[in-house]
């Protein structure tokens, strides 16, 4: 076998290849460098402060910082509402990995109910995840200590001391107060749509009703931040900077809670609404509404079984006294009888035969006076000091019930009277257009005749009924009711309500009193004669008793044959002292019977309080 020659190698050829190679790689280590080192400078240089920002927002955090509510206080100085300090377990979720977990880890250190995980999971879905929520609330010294110890195992849980409303008076003053509870999401949406929700960061309540609903810009302030440094595991290590934010403003109101707490004991287990009101500037003194409640309930949240316990048939949750519908019954004929003498429908003189009835002409039905037999004959003064029917009857008649609604809309029935709290309603003043639109039925003569006694279709609030006699006491001119007397932290009175009404003129201002003098009368001869007896102070006054269901012609009412929720209203509105009024009052009381025998005395007993409460004054009007 013949040996092949081994092939000589081409060290020329294989030395070209490797220095290409070797250039490739070159070029590919200078572009790999190249591009390093662009990075470099995009990071160093270019994009310096954005990178810094970042890694800085890594270490830097801002936090809100949720201003003091503005305090309550009556007219005298006394604290109704005021922030106390609590403890609460708060967690953002969007720092927690594992929501789950970690809350079965926190619910083996501490007791947290079923309810409250439930609540807060509601919450959480109806909020943004980077805002911190409450899982628990008020937690104990021994709760903090637990929590705050092992801290570093819970990223994204936190114990937070905030302040917290606190109600001293409870039921007290829960209509006229109202309470905070915690935002939700419309009103979170409202707030969004207003460009507010900025200012509410760390704000977890809101007002919902009353004063604190009313004047909630002005009781909340301005939300504050704090820049703070923090290590890797989230924990604050120094506060870095600190925008102070600005306490909401304390709020001085018209009441006076020793005449609250008189007001509430006087209605007791009484449903109904007692409102007493200054007629020299409309301030509220006192506005209770009865059954009530407590605020503090809500503060926190309310539980469903005592949420369940206030939705009861005599309706606790409702503002009687700016939301409580009843017909106003006598206490309107001062204002009629006002009315008839502009329109010349009667004079001062004029006196009419009263039967005991009131009958149309050509038509069978008979209008029943109160009294069976009559009064005989009636002129203006008495047919108010012994609230005739007969005698208003035949004036509404005469009148027709255009004027009438008319003239009554300028007392501000049919209307809201204004008062700063948003819980009222209108009510009714009839008129030929309502039923038109309410019934699609014309106005028939007997509408009318109803109407003329306070009754038939006519509904009012307490509130309209306080107004309407603030307006008559003062011959026409309106006063704006209101809660709120001033802003504490001004050195001037800011009055935060600006509606004004024209006034109500007569052709002949002796018409107011003729009025006047008459229901001065009624506590000196007329209805109200036995419950004002012995008085110290000049009073004057009118009873009211308003039919809540019917009677047929030919019965006669009988308060014993009937269910409770259909006896009469007893209604009671007067004033003092009689030549220069200090205070006017409302008493409706639901069911209890008449005015003169039920509201009457009621009123008696917040008066004589506030005369003897208020001697200087007293002195000063005799």
């Amino acid at each position: 076998m013949i040996k092949k020659r081994p092939t000589i190698r081409d060290h020329s050829a294989e030395a070209n290849l490797f220095a290409r190679r070797a250039f490739v790689g070159f070029v590919f280590v200078v572009i790999i460098v190249g591009i390093l080192f662009h990075n470099v400078y995009k990071l160093q240089v270019t994009e310096h402060e954005t990178y810094r920002t970042r890694s800085n927002d890594n270490r830097i955090k801002v936090i809100p910082v949720a201003p003091n509510r503005g305090l309550i206080y009556d007219r005298n100085g006394v604290l109704l509402a005021e922030n106390r300090p609590v403890y609460n377990l708060e967690v953002i979720p969007e720092d927690v990995e594992d929501l789950e977990a970690s809350l079965a880890s926190v619910r083996q250190l501490i007791e947290i109910s079923e309810q409250e995980v439930e609540d807060f999971k509601k919450e959480i879905k109806h909020n943004r995840r980077f805002k911190s929520q409450v899982l628990k609330g008020r937690l104990n010294e021994e709760e903090v200590a637990i929590l705050s110890v092992n801290q570093h195992r819970l990223p994204g849980f936190s114990v937070e001391a905030r302040l917290s409303r606190y109600y001293p008076y409870g039921d007290t003053l829960t209509h006229a107060l109202g309470y905070v509870a915690k935002l939700n999401k419309e009103e979170l949406f409202d707030l969004e749509l207003e460009g507010k929700d900025t200012n509410y960061r760390a704000t977890h309540d809101i007002g919902k009703l009353g004063v604190e609903k009313f004047y909630e810009e002005q009781l909340h302030g301005i939300v504050g931040s704090r820049r703070v440094e923090v290590n890797n595991r989230g924990r604050i290590i120094r506060t870095l900077s600190m925008e102070t934010p600005q306490p909401g403003k304390d709020l001085v109101l018209t009441l006076d809670i020793g005449l609250q707490q008189i007001v509430q004991h006087v209605l007791k287990d009484t449903r109904g609404a007692i409102i007493v009101m200054d007629p020299r500037d409309g301030g509220i003194l006192a506005l209770y509404s009865n059954p009530s409640y407590d605020p503090n309930l809500f503060v926190h949240g309310i539980s469903g079984k005592d949420y369940r316990a206030l939705l009861n048939p005599d309706r606790p949750l409702i503002n009687r006294a700016t939301q409580g519908r009843y017909a106003p019954a006598s206490t309107v004929k001062p204002h009629l009888a006002v009315l008839a003498l502009e329109e010349g429908v009667v004079t001062e003189t004029t006196k009419i035969w009263d039967p005991g009835f009131f009958q149309i002409p050509n038509v069978k039905h008979k209008w029943r006076d109160w009294r069976p037999w009559g009064h005989e004959h009636v002129d203006v003064y008495k047919a108010i000091e012994q609230s005739c029917d007969t005698y208003f009857y035949e004036a509404a008649y005469k009148l027709g019930i255009t004027k009438i609604s008319d003239f009554m809309n300028q007392f501000g029935f049919g209307e809201l009277s204004g008062i700063d709290i948003h819980e009222e309603t209108s009510a009714i003043l009839p008129s030929v257009e309502w039923k038109r639109e309410r019934f699609k039925e014309s106005w028939y003569p007997g509408d009318t005749i109803s109407v003329g006694i306070g009754q038939g279709y006519w509904t009012a609030t307490p509130m309209q009924i306080a107004n309407s006699l603030s307006i008559l006491v003062n011959k026409g001119i309106h006063r704006q009711p209101h809660l709120v007397q001033i802003s504490k932290q001004d050195t001037e009175v800011e009055q935060l309500f600006t509606e004004e009404k024209p006034p109500v003129v007569l052709k002949n201002p002796y018409h107011w009193d003729i009025a006047l003098k008459a229901m001065h009368n009624t506590v000196k001869i007329g209805t109200a004669k036995s419950a004002f007896k012995g008085v110290t102070y000049d009073h004057a006054g009118k009873t009211g008793t308003a039919q809540v269901i019917s009677i047929a012609q030919g019965e006669r009412y009988n308060a014993e044959k009937l269910k409770e929720k259909h006896r009469d209203n007893g209604i009671y509105v007067g004033f003092a002292p009689f030549d220069d009024p200090q205070i006017v009052i409302t008493v409706v009381v639901e069911n209890q019977g008449g005015g003169s025998a039920i509201a009457a005395p009621m009123a008696r007993q917040v008066m004589d309080y506030y005369f003897s409460a208020y001697p200087l004054e007293k002195e000063q009007q005799q």
